[in-house]
């Protein structure tokens, strides 16, 4: 079945397993800060400034290690195969404000979402950001 974006532009399904796993890091980083962005802005109308403080303390690099400390258990052994070439994955730059070990976990994760995301998989995307950030949107905007 293919989706709107793939009718719209004329794309092919991809064979994901010769994706980079640097590569799925790429596209799984929009992907994710995209929802996190929505989730927020759906939450309530605030100051652009106030909402990306907001995004940034749950899409930085500690965040993300933090969250794949609770979906690891949750991970399909093929998922955390996915998640374990993404850490693994030799990135030749660094996030300023983070530990080494940090952003291996994040460029993992980041590289899950995206595999979930070419696999057009939303809602195993949203069942695991949903387990992974909690409540802490609603904490982050006081509701």
């Amino acid at each position: 079945m293919e989706t709107g974006l793939d009718q719209a532009f004329s794309l092919k399904k991809p064979d994901l397993r010769t994706y980079s796993p640097l590569t799925l890091a790429y596209l799984g980083d929009g992907v994710y800060e995209l929802i996190i962005r929505t989730i927020l802005v759906k939450q309530g109308n605030c100051p652009v400034s106030r909402l990306h403080a907001r995004a940034s303390a749950l899409v930085r690099a500690s965040a993300q290690s933090a969250m794949m400390e609770i979906l690891e258990p949750l991970l399909t052994e093929e998922e955390y195969n996915v998640y374990r070439r993404g850490r693994n994955a030799h990135s030749p730059t660094m996030a300023k404000h983070a530990s080494v070990a940090d952003y291996r976990r994040a460029t993992g994760f980041e590289a899950l979402v995206g595999y979930l995301y070419l696999k057009e998989d939303m809602d195993r995307i949203f069942y695991l950001v949903r387990q992974g950030i909690g409540d802490k949107t609603d904490k982050e905007t006081g509701r």
